[in-house]
């Protein structure tokens, strides 16, 4: 019984962090331009203004996350094991507590660690309305995806 518990635990964790799992620059396909646009979507004569054609990640950490899900497991399991053994008499309720306690704490352990890690530095790709290129490195995103309309100015993308 404990090993089926045990085996159930580690499946749901496993998936937990799998689905934390992403890649850094990722967009959706749609281009972040979203519905509505309207007649006023796009200046005219913008000659800052263009589309961002790619994002790429410099530096920073492109390795997995492992430390922070699974120390953030293992306090999430103490943690609920220790408030059902308080709050109730069911041994499958306890385990059930443990295996969620487990798999929230890692996914509490990745998101810390990926916002104490940072991604580094980000080369923005602009195809600007004139037709010409140009590439901005900076160190947050602020809300731009590929796809997106930004203005570039003092060496730094904006969304627009």
């Amino acid at each position: 019984m404990k090993q089926r518990l045990l085996a159930t635990a580690t499946i749901a964790a496993s998936l937990a962090l799998a689905g934390c799992a992403t890649s850094p620059g990722y967009s959706s396909g749609y281009g972040g331009s979203g519905y509505g646009g309207g007649y006023n979507a796009r200046p005219a004569n913008c000659y800052d203004c263009g589309t961002v054609t790619r994002i790429e990640v410099v530096g920073g950490n492109n390795n997995p996350n492992i430390a922070g899900p699974l120390i953030g497991g293992v306090v999430g399991a103490v943690a609920a094991k220790e408030l059902a053994r308080r709050n109730t008499d069911s041994e499958g309720r306890r385990n059930v507590a443990i295996g969620a306690g487990a798999v929230g704490g890692a996914v509490a352990g990745n998101a810390i660690q990926n916002r104490v890690e940072g991604s580094g530095q980000y080369n923005v790709h602009v195809r600007m309305q004139d037709g010409r290129t140009t590439v901005v490195s900076q160190s947050d995103l602020g809300g731009i995806q590929e796809g997106s309309y930004v203005r570039v100015q003092n060496g730094r993308a904006y969304v627009y």
